[in-house]
């Protein structure tokens, strides 16, 4: 028979960016233990609300499985001398809690020896739960705990009660200092009681009753498909990010989603600080028409279902007009300097302590991104005068405000400037792409400037020997890096990675005194460092790891170059010619390194054997015919031709060998497969595709 088993911790409300983690971390925690200990079960369902967290486990057994454990001891020809037990035998009695006079014996396939078989398992699983609960709670991701009252318990909000339930029975334990019980509680205004839970599978349909939607994704989905309707009722649609759905979700028990609206003179300032400030402030989702345009709507989700709905859209009307005024005031005021004057006050920010200040940063930006123009041929006098105005926007009143602006103001307040329509589509651009998957800038200028801002820091933290590890990247400079890869990559920037970093350290060098403290090995480390990113993104596109590895061999920094021969080799690779191949230049790799390379031109006079002649006349033959496709990198085209070689070069190390005692002939077959090696390396180490 199985059973049903419910944990809930009530609190007071929860931090609503916090609920989702923490709710996960409760619930793999205690699956954890109940794997541990080999305890099945069929079903789990996670609870979190804005004063609880829960988990339903189904299918448990009443018990842990039971299992027969056998302990061998010495073999009987030592445990006994002359039919008398020795201190072996002894020995092995006193471990196992047995009479030495009476120690079983047993086969363990080679020889008879003393054995001991006893059975584990068999607890209550209700018994363990406890102990798996507190652990999970203790163990949960909390920065920063907090106390209340006189009580020295600590947790991230206080808690209020504590249910615990096999079936329809309590399983009796303190935890942070509450007894455990079967009651919750409902809905603070809709449902203010106590909560009898008569059974472990009941909680979800007893805490409705009590207005209370335990489970976070039913009530995610609720709202998303209220807010749908409410748009829909509008006439536009309702636009639902995926974090401030979570936080939403987080934030109500109860959720009923109410349309309000504002005055159309707020449309005048950019769509995105309304936008921003109704996010971020008052939690609402913002309305667009059918063109995109927003609308002056907004959505809210109310925790109570009222019976005066008008009354509630009426007060948070009320709550987000100064808000919206607020973000006009910072508009038009900020529109009132340039941004050129902005710049003048980025020399009192700093951008990092021994690095300089933002306007060092965006004199370094637009040196570099110059730099980048003149090598593509793009207009370096807009990629000059964006990457000085780049920063500016971020001593302005609206991103001092609403922080998650910088670049879309900036992008305003240049138009408004009357610069250039690509310097003002750079001021935004600059931050693309902010994640996996985000658009890439649309304006070669904007994509200039991520790059050289990027690069910049990069280069500069690594010049202080701050190089990040796999759990400290206070920078970001992983996904920096990811950053620069993509843009130059998928923009089709045929630029070298290693030139652009030593163009970037040379300019703290210049200004810095002293320069760099770690300048000279700042460019191989964080060049290396950058293209370590190239892994995890092929891994990402199922390439495996020893493609890569295969082009890394070379030693490139052409990113672009890179991509192009790692495409080209996983190509390569599905070829049925393509493994024989591998092992041969892994092969050929052995013996030139043992014996070294024999440069020149190979001999046809001493080409003795009908397989190496053979082998010699298609390595000639492909060698000329691959040339113009090396020529315009299309080595994709040029991998597939060599893999005509498969069958010649089987042939040659089956019946040719190659360490003949004569030692011009020898050569010569060492010149050949020079010849053949220096082929296949043209794009790549083929050798690296043998998995070991």
């Amino acid at each position: 028979m199985s059973h049903a088993f419910l944990v809930e911790l009530g609190t007071e409300e929860l931090p609503p960016i916090a609920l989702k983690s923490l709710s996960k971390a409760f619930t793999q925690s205690i699956l954890a233990g109940l794997k541990t200990a080999k305890i099945s079960f069929t079903s789990h369902t996670p609870f979190a609300a804005p004063r609880r967290l829960a988990l339903l486990i189904e299918g448990l057994p009443v018990s842990t499985p039971l299992e027969t454990i056998t302990a061998w001891g010495p073999p009987t020809r030592v445990a006994f001398k002359d039919g008398a037990p020795t201190k072996a035998a002894e020995a092995f009695a006193k471990k196992n809690g047995l009479d030495v006079n009476h120690l079983p014996t047993g086969m363990d396939g080679k020889e008879e020896k003393l054995m001991h078989t006893s059975q584990n398992g068999g607890e209550p699983t209700a018994e363990l739960m406890p102990a798996l609960v507190e652990k999970a709670l203790a163990s949960l991701p909390i920065s920063k705990r907090m106390r209340w009252g006189a009580s020295r318990t600590e947790f991230v909000r206080p808690v209020q009660w504590l249910a615990m339930l096999w079936d329809d029975a309590v399983i009796p334990a303190s935890i942070l200092g509450l007894s455990s019980g079967n009651t919750s509680r409902g809905h603070r205004f809709h449902a203010n009681r106590e909560l009898t839970l008569t059974h472990a599978a009941h909680y979800a349909n007893i805490l409705r009753e009590g207005y209370v939607m335990a489970s976070f994704d039913e009530r995610k989905a609720l709202i998303a498909e209220q807010a749908k309707a409410e748009g829909e009722k509008l006439g536009g649609v309702a636009v639902i990010d995926a974090d401030l759905l979570d936080e939403v979700t987080a934030l109500n028990e109860w959720p009923v989603a109410l349309a309000g609206s504002f005055d159309t003179d707020f449309l005048q300032i950019p769509a995105e600080a309304l936008i921003s400030s109704m996010a971020e402030h008052q939690k609402y989702f913002h309305v667009v028409d059918s063109t995109g345009q927003l609308m002056p709507n907004f959505i809210t989700v109310a925790n109570i279902e009222s019976k005066d709905p008008a009354q509630v859209i009426a007060g948070n009307e009320k709550v987000i007009r100064p808000r919206l005024a607020d973000a006009v005031f910072f508009f038009e005021t900020d529109k009132k300097a340039s941004q050129t004057s902005r710049r003048e006050k980025l020399r009192t920010v700093t951008f990092q302590g021994k690095l300089g200040s933002v306007f060092d940063k965006t004199e370094r930006i637009a040196g570099l991104a110059t730099f980048i123009a003149e090598q593509l041929g793009f207009d370096a006098t807009l990629a000059q005068r964006a990457g000085e105005l780049s920063k500016a926007d971020l001593v302005s009143n609206m991103v001092y405000e609403f922080t998650d602006l910088q670049g879309i103001a900036g992008e305003y307040y240049a138009v408004n400037d009357g610069e250039p329509t690509e310097i003002a589509k750079a001021m935004s651009e600059q931050y693309l792409p902010k994640f996996a998957g985000d658009a890439l800038p649309s304006t070669n200028t904007g994509a200039l400037i991520a790059l050289a801002d990027r690069i910049d820091t990069i280069a500069g933290i690594f010049g202080l020997g701050q190089i990040p590890t796999g759990s400290k990247d206070p920078f970001g400079l992983r996904r920096a890096s990811i950053a620069v890869l993509r843009i130059l990559v998928e923009k089709g920037y045929a630029l070298d990675l290693k030139a652009l970093l030593e163009k970037a350290v040379s300019q703290y060098n210049a200004a810095i005194d002293g320069g760099l403290p770690k300048g000279d090995a700042a460019v191989g480390l964080a060049l290396e460092y950058m293209l370590e990113r190239f892994k995890a993104w092929y891994g990402e596109a199922g390439i495996p790891a020893e493609v890569f590895q295969a082009v890394n061999a070379k030693g490139l920094s052409v990113p672009l170059d890179i991509d192009n021969r790692v495409k080209a080799v996983d190509a390569f690779r599905q070829l049925a010619e393509a493994p024989a191949l591998a092992e041969a230049n892994k092969r050929v790799a052995n013996i030139l390194a043992k014996n070294g390379a024999q440069a020149g031109d190979v001999k046809a006079a001493l080409l003795e054997q009908v397989q190496e002649q053979t082998l010699a006349a298609e390595v000639a033959s492909l060698t000329a015919e691959v040339a113009p496709l090396f020529a315009k990198a299309d080595y994709t085209t040029a991998l597939q031709t060599l893999a005509r070689l498969q069958k010649p070069v089987d042939a040659f190390f089956t019946d040719v060998m190659v360490m003949t005692e004569d030692e011009a002939v020898r050569n010569n077959r060492l010149a050949l497969l020079q010849q053949l090696s220096s082929l296949f390396s043209k794009v790549a180490d083929i050798s690296c595709l043998v998995v070991k």
